[in-house]
């Protein structure tokens, strides 16, 4: 049945993937760029637009889409590719590789939580807080700084960098609008391009993501939510002049059918060295020496339907990370993806979530859609 369930995962095709976008769009503001860009994108790039906006909406995934939105929709029909996301197929990954422009094994940002053994302990890294006590924790992270955004680095002076994010999201202000709701994202974006002078736009929405955990993929706030966006989109093209919008992800959606609970895990759990961290439905295990055999053996025995193990070092060989970059380290012994039985793992932290909507693994939240449109 693993074998089986493995041969359907999707993994990460750095010539085809989010990151690409980034690469794309450095390589046309003269930023430095190692990476593949995306010929598609690159031929609209090259007629010249007054404005180029780039947009993440957080979780907007081609199944959340399909699932949501007919054929006929405005989003659906201005795909104009499909794309991977990272592994882990999560915010804190993904984000970060299409802020920076650099693959998960360059930055360290590999999932919500990280194991540091020079704190002992498991910290949630966007929030700086201890995973298991929710305690604010101070320490010299050794990640890279992911509010170092590419664009910043770029020779095309004629490009005004500009920002569009939530308040939560650290970046530098003086080149920032700060958006608390959908319409307020919208309306930034429009008064940007409406501006004198050529404009680049970097902007974040965490919607349709939040909504998502909280109701579901296929739930009707979800529906109306990304009719909003798809409405707004629309509207931006006909409000606007000269300016190539890209819309996509950092990652999609599944609706979660059912929970693992570690937190009832006893014989598995006195093996580890420390709680499992990285994500819920990709959590990633350090296993004490001497047991990594027998820890294996009883995990596939036990949830082995519902999560395919892998060994990290395979993995990071076979380039789900990237192919360079030297933060394998911190992804431990093993990591474990979900599979299509759609489950995610309630870990120990200080505050487990039961949610409804999910991601992470590399099931069909790993596909993105690449929007482009221009007015």
């Amino acid at each position: 049945m693993g074998k089986n369930i493995k041969q359907k995962f999707i993994k990460p095709n750095w010539d085809n993937n989010i990151l690409n976008i980034s690469a794309t769009l450095a390589e046309f503001l003269g930023a430095p760029n190692s990476n593949a860009t995306l010929p598609v994108l690159k031929q609209y790039l090259a007629k010249g637009y007054k404005n180029v906006v780039y947009m993440c909406f957080d979780g907007m995934g081609v199944n959340p889409l399909e699932r949501n939105l007919p054929e006929d929709d405005f989003l659906r029909t201005h795909i104009a590719q499909v794309l991977t996301s990272t592994f882990p197929s999560t915010t804190t990954n993904a984000t970060t590789s299409l802020c920076t422009n650099k693959l998960p094994l360059e930055h360290g940002w590999l999932g919500w939580s990280l194991h540091f053994d020079e704190i002992g302990r498991n910290v949630d890294i966007f929030l700086n807080k201890d995973s298991q006590t929710g305690e604010e924790v101070v320490f010299d992270s050794p990640l890279q700084d992911y509010r170092d955004g590419y664009f910043y680095h770029g020779t095309r002076t004629e490009y005004q960098i500009r920002t569009v994010n939530p308040q939560y999201v650290h970046c530098k202000e003086e080149f920032n609008t700060v958006i608390s709701t959908v319409d307020e994202f919208f309306d930034a974006v429009k008064r940007i391009c409406n501006e004198e002078g050529n404009h680049f736009v970097y902007g974040y929405c965490p919607q349709p993501d939040g909504c998502m955990h909280e109701n579901g993929v296929t739930c009707p706030e979800t529906k109306a939510l990304l009719q909003q966006i798809s409405s707004g989109l629309q509207n931006l093209q006909q409000t606007t002049q000269n300016t190539l919008f890209i819309a996509s992800a950092d990652h999609g959606q599944i609706d979660v059918e059912g929970y693992v609970d570690w937190r009832e895990e006893r014989e598995l759990r006195d093996m580890l060295e420390c709680p499992p961290y990285l994500d819920s439905r990709s959590p990633c295990f350090r296993v004490k020496k001497g047991m990594k055999r027998k820890f294996a053996k009883r995990f596939r025995e036990k949830y082995g339907e519902d999560f395919v193990l892998f060994r990290t070092k395979d993995l990071i060989r076979q380039n789900y990370f990237g192919d360079r970059g030297d933060y394998g380290y911190l992804l431990g012994d093993f990591i474990a993806s979900g599979t299509y039985t759609n489950k995610m793992m309630i870990l120990d932290k200080a505050d487990p979530h039961f949610m409804k909507g999910h991601h992470t693994a590399l099931t069909k939240e790993m596909l993105v859609p690449l929007i482009l449109f221009d007015n």
